[in-house]
């Protein structure tokens, strides 16, 4: 039974609590809350099916806040729901190790699915979860039991729809027909700079019905009743994800109302006290401070959730029972536990050097055969990328159960994506594209690592090895841009032991990881697949007192190996280093770093088709890089190594200038 009183209470506490919080900390997002307060309040209490008492219950529905700028209706909705948020969090808002940032984080705050803030990502994000959702519902759900039954919510703002991971991602969930995706979109017609007319005054309604989107109106953001129509409504639409436009206020009750002044500054003390007068809240409560009545109310609604999960836990209980193999393999998939692998399992699939995307791929599909749980694919680019597995079903509305996503050239949105799917859990999220358009999908990359998701990224092509297509598609400070991101682990291997190394960390990695592969083949001697899990190891000693060290990575080591051999053929002694992952070789402890680089061993260079700037670490004020510092051309791969001093010629000439430079 719905208390309409107690509801409308509840409601302006959520406001209250919000321009509190955003008062006390003089830094913060009021506009949102106060005007989206009503239909956040409606889907939390009256419509989103979870429980507070188990924030992880795997059944829950999931609830995005994708405008993340907007995060105080987030926390003070998890703290009145009883998500673990005390009043001192809310009193801490936005400042040093509090449990509420400025902008939601993952895994930092209880309750929060997706870190979100940088816009449309939360957006696509969600299309990831509710991907997971229906294809483990097509995987384990019986006629009997529906063990996985949830959708995926989303408030967005106008900001998120003009992004345009909002956009790939919307037209991806269309064409999927995930119908139990809904957004409901908080439609103020403010920005930042003023009115959304300078710049967004597109028909969204007619936009997201061409991407096959289910869209609904409200025209009055504080009609809750309207509100609850329109999610009743689209909780019947599962033939496709719905929008649900909701006309709002921004500053809602404020004297900034309508403003954009609204939306990123605080009130001001006289304005939240006039705000409360106008909402109708007790000037004489404290800051903070919430009637005791409300708590109680509250109470009496987690209660009603709570029966949610209760029967629930029947339902699995017995479906677990009947079909207790497969309720073990979801376990297994739910705890990382679903995957045991050895290095020398996956050396067993790769017979001959190649060029690293094709050792890649065969890895793919033998760890596709081994677990049922690695979901993905790539941006149109499977056939170049070696990322089609063998017999492997299709992932569309037609077969959820599927295997293989088709992104589409959707790069953004494909890792963004691939953070939901990873969030949701018990799936092994993959991507894939050419090296040169990780410009593209940076930004999702990024959440990725920030979050610690295990997303495995494919990115073949890797340098101006691809030749003919030229400086377009040719990465140069990509390899740097990646090394930089903190929890990313980079991995560039020398030829296929070493792609199987990459491969079998990736696997067992907790954090993202990007696997850096050549079009070109790769000769793989004198590499180790053991060797290469310390991240870098010695492949030639050139001896107890070696003159100078080489180092290099991917396609560059064979060609190092032969500048070594003209080397020691004139009597120099030469040590020779292949960097597989700095990352990981940087874990190491200092002893074995040092005897892989000996620190008495100033006379270094460093070796790689690329930016030189990742390799000053090593190489040190008396080394030399050998990299690339513009961008390259349009020739056969073999040319272009050659002009641009890729040879064991060039290589061996710049060693000798150092050895009669450095005493």
């Amino acid at each position: 039974m719905r208390n309409r009183r107690m509801d409308d209470r509840v409601v302006t506490a959520v406001r209250v609590l919000s321009i509190d919080a955003i008062e006390k900390a003089k830094s913060g997002h009021p506009g949102l809350p106060l005007g989206a307060a009503p239909m956040a309040y409606e889907l939390w209490a009256h419509h989103m099916k979870h429980n507070p008492a188990n924030p992880n219950w795997l059944n829950r529905d999931r609830f995005v806040l994708s405008a993340g700028h907007g995060s105080m209706l987030l926390y003070s909705l998890l703290h009145l729901f009883g998500y673990g948020l005390t009043t001192e969090d809310l009193t801490s808002f936005r400042q040093w190790d509090s449990l509420t940032p400025g902008h939601p984080e993952y895994g930092h705050t209880v309750g929060v699915e997706t870190t979100t803030g940088p816009l449309g990502q939360g957006f696509a994000a969600a299309c990831g979860m509710a991907m997971a959702e229906a294809h483990l519902a097509a995987r384990f759900n019986t006629p009997e039991h529906k063990v996985i039954d949830h959708r995926t919510y989303v408030l967005c703002g106008d900001g998120d729809l003009m992004e345009g991971v909002a956009s790939e991602a919307a037209s991806l969930a269309g064409t999927l027909k995930l119908g139990k995706l809904i957004v409901l979109y908080d439609d103020n017609k403010i920005t930042i700079e003023g009115s959304t007319d300078l710049a967004f005054k597109e028909d969204v309604r007619a936009r997201f019905e061409a991407y096959g989107w289910h869209v609904l109106e409200v025209p009055d953001g504080n009609d809750r009743d309207a509100i609850s129509r329109a999610l009743t409504e689209a909780k019947t639409r599962e033939d496709r994800p719905s929008l649900i436009r909701v006309r709002t206020k921004i500053g809602y009750g404020s004297p900034k109302e309508g403003s954009a002044s609204s939306h990123g500054s605080p009130l001001g003390e006289e304005n939240v006290v006039k705000t409360k007068e106008t909402l109708g809240w007790p000037t004489e409560l404290a800051p903070f401070e919430v009637p005791d009545e409300i708590r109680e109310y509250l109470e009496q609604v987690k209660e009603r959730l709570a029966t949610e999960e209760t029967s629930w836990n029947e339902l699995y209980d017995c479906w677990a029972e009947t079909d207790s193999d497969r309720a073990e393999l979801l376990d297994r998939a739910l705890n990382r536990r679903d995957l045991t692998l050895d290095l020398h399992e996956l050396l067993t699939v790769l017979d001959r050097d190649e060029a690293t995307r094709a050792s890649s791929g065969k890895v793919l599909n033998y760890v596709s055969r081994k677990t049922p749980f690695l979901f993905g694919g790539s941006a149109d680019l499977a056939p170049s990328n070696n990322t089609s597995i063998k017999d492997a079903q299709s992932f569309s509305a037609d077969n959820p159960a599927g295997q293989t996503i088709h992104f589409g050239v959707r790069e953004f949105a494909m890792a963004a994506i691939a953070n939901g799917i990873a969030l949701h859990g018990a799936l092994r999220p993959y991507v894939a594209t050419f090296l040169v358009f990780s410009d593209y999908l940076k930004g999702a990359l990024r959440l990725s690592a920030l979050m610690k998701q295990p997303v495995i990224y494919i990115l073949t092509h890797d340098s101006i090895g691809v030749g003919e297509d030229g400086p377009t598609h040719q990465p140069i400070e990509h390899l740097l841009m990646l090394r930089s991101i903190p929890g990313l682990k980079v991995y560039r291997p020398a030829g296929r032991f070493e792609t199987a190394a990459a491969w079998y960390m990736a696997l067992l990695n907790e954090e993202p990881s990007a696997l850096i592969l050549s079009r070109q083949s790769i000769a793989s001697k004198e590499t180790s697949a053991h060797d290469a899990l310390r991240g870098a190891y010695v492949v030639r000693t050139g001896g107890g007192n070696p003159d100078v060290l080489l180092m290099a990575s991917g396609s560059e080591l064979p060609v190092t190996l032969s500048a070594a051999d003209v080397l020691e053929g004139e009597g120099i002694k030469v040590r020779v280093v292949s960097v597989l992952s700095m990352e990981v070789f940087e874990e190491q402890e200092a002893a074995y770093k040092e005897s892989v680089m000996p620190s008495a061993l100033r006379r270094r260079i460093a070796v790689e088709a690329a930016t030189p700037l990742s390799w000053h670490r090593y190489t040190g004020l008396d080394g030399k890089v050998i990299g690339i510092d513009g961008f390259g051309a349009s020739a056969p791969g073999d040319v272009l190594f050659e002009k641009y001093g890729f040879t064991a010629a060039s290589i061996a000439a710049c060693a000798r200038e150092l050895l009669d430079a450095v005493d």
